[in-house]
């Protein structure tokens, strides 16, 4: 952390996963980074991890998610149904769960079968626009394209509520977020 800290870096990243990356960011915020200007971006960080921390160690970290509880009133909406009953607001992953299973299950719906090939063509075909999802759809490779963003975590004078965490920064299309279609080596896609 010293080392990142001399280097004078602007943006100092952090590639690991829990809890190596949460033990770093305390560390970075015990070290005085985020005072000195400089900022940590963290490459796995779940709102959870956020939460644990506290706003105090992880103001000023930069992060990528799918998903944040309070973007709008659809993803309000049913993060509070989740949080009702885990006491808790849901990641990304938990959404991203959800809305998958219910995409599959409306596939399936459509169909009216729960035949693999023909639910898979179904879901496909079927962009996913939900509370989780913008801009969705799945690829021929069964890559989930969809948009992300950009956020940094909020100072503690910033948040306003429990678990109001971040600003999202910046929108990132799903077509510059994931890799290219036509760059992937998949030979099962060459027809």
């Amino acid at each position: 952390m010293l080392q990142a800290q001399n280097s004078k870096a602007k943006i100092i990243g952090i590639a690991a996963g829990p809890p190596d990356n949460t033990n770093a960011i305390k560390l970075g915020g015990e070290f005085g980074l985020f005072e000195h200007g400089q900022q940590m971006a963290g490459l796995l960080i779940l709102i959870t991890d956020v939460h644990a921390l506290g706003l105090k160690a992880a103001q000023g970290l930069l992060l990528t998610t799918s998903f944040y509880w309070d973007m709008d009133e659809q993803t309000r909406a049913w993060s509070k149904r989740f949080q009702a009953k885990l006491k808790k607001m849901p990641t990304m992953w938990q959404a991203g769960v959800y809305s998958s299973v219910m995409h599959y299950l409306k596939a399936v719906a459509a169909t009216g079968t729960d035949e693999p090939l023909k639910v898979a063509a179904q879901m496909r075909a079927t962009p996913i626009e939900d509370f989780f999802a913008r801009h969705g759809r799945l690829r021929e490779d069964g890559l989930m394209v969809h948009d992300l963003y950009l956020v940094e975590v909020k100072k503690p004078d910033e948040s306003k509520q429990p678990w109001d965490y971040y600003k999202v920064l910046q929108t990132i299309p799903g077509e510059d977020a994931f890799p290219r279609l036509a760059d992937e080596p998949c030979p099962l896609l060459k027809k």
